[in-house]
């Protein structure tokens, strides 16, 4: 299919981004993409059996974090297998249909992983701040309600993207990204009727930037609080807690409202496709790294999961954490 299409015309199918045309390395790609899919998949499933199958896991922060989970193996899911199958088959296309449901779903997991993350702040802020109503306030009913809101905003703003992305027509074809992102279909758009979606981004950075603001002050007042603890040991507990839910999405939120305020641009880009790795793929990679390693319990829990004995999962964490240290 050309490049590039009359004004006003259909377009029956994308072209995404062709990391190579040796062959050579589009394996090497398909590899590599194969590598860090299983890697993400098979720890957020570690989180999601080990909280199912573990009654001492029962509560709201890990019934929060297995959602997470959910939502990393979905985001990943929508995007990695297309991009690694285009590879492996030396093809770039992908149907318009298709096209129009990556958007979708991806902005469906993205969008809810923010409104958990920010629940998920909200949850720690009870529990340190308000420890006597903690039961009371973060009920098993609370928590259902809160999750299901998530998975609503979610797909609310999903539709809001999708149907705005994709009311204009398209005068090219080629996607300089390995998936359908939004910003750069938005390159391609005929007319100055993408301003809708343009307005659909804008409102969306702003809640985003809200909940980057109301995760902030949260934590603000839970250091306040654990500062004051007269335990040093409940002083490291509770930072254990709290430090890593704020760097996770401290790394999310930045580089993916960088993504999507930066003009993007009209032919490929290395920053632009290591911008869309960091937002896409690092943060399910690592998530089940950093909320896990660090967590007696849930070690515990994937310990009798695997039957592997605790000492050794023990000697696994610290060796994953010094390649994770070492690398960043």
């Amino acid at each position: 299919m050309n490049a590039k299409i009359g004004n006003e015309s259909s377009v029956s199918e994308f072209l995404l981004l062709e990391f190579s045309a040796v062959r050579e390395l589009q394996i090497l790609h398909f590899s590599l993409f194969l590598v860090l899919y299983m890697a993400i998949v098979f720890g957020n499933l570690l989180i999601i059996s080990a909280v199912a199958f573990d009654h001492h896991l029962h509560t709201p922060m890990y019934f929060f974090l297995m959602n997470l989970a959910i939502q990393d193996i979905g985001a990943v899911s929508v995007i990695i297998p297309k991009s690694m199958a285009n590879s492996l088959m030396n093809i770039r296309h992908i149907a318009y249909a298709g096209c129009i449901s990556q958007v979708l779903t991806f902005v469906f997991f993205i969008s809810s992983d923010i409104a958990l993350l920010t629940v998920m702040a909200y949850d720690r802020y009870v529990a340190i701040c308000n420890p006597l109503q903690y039961e009371m306030v973060m009920n098993r009913a609370a928590c259902k309600q809160m999750v299901a809101g998530v998975w609503f905003s979610g797909l609310l703003s999903a539709a809001m993207h999708t149907s705005a992305t994709f009311a204009t027509p398209f005068c090219s074809n080629i996607v300089n990204q390995f998936f359908c992102e939004v910003p750069q279909l938005l390159t391609l758009a005929c007319s100055n009727l993408y301003q809708t979606e343009i307005g659909a981004i804008v409102v969306s950075i702003t809640l985003v930037s809200g909940c980057f603001s109301f995760i902030v002050v949260t934590y603000v007042h839970i250091f306040t609080v654990v500062l004051r603890f007269p335990s040093v040991q409940g002083r490291k507990k509770a930072f254990s807690t709290c430090i890593p839910h704020l760097v996770v999405f401290s790394v999310f939120s930045f580089t993916s409202c960088f993504a999507y305020l930066r003009p993007p641009s009209k032919t490929p880009s290395k920053e632009d496709f290591a911008i869309t790795v960091m937002y896409t793929i690092v943060p399910p990679m690592f998530n089940p790294v950093i909320y896990s390693m660090r967590n007696k319990e849930i070690k515990n829990a994937v310990s009798k999961l695997l039957g592997v004995k605790h000492s050794s999962m023990n000697i696994f964490s610290r060796l994953i954490l010094k390649r994770l240290h070492f690398s960043l």
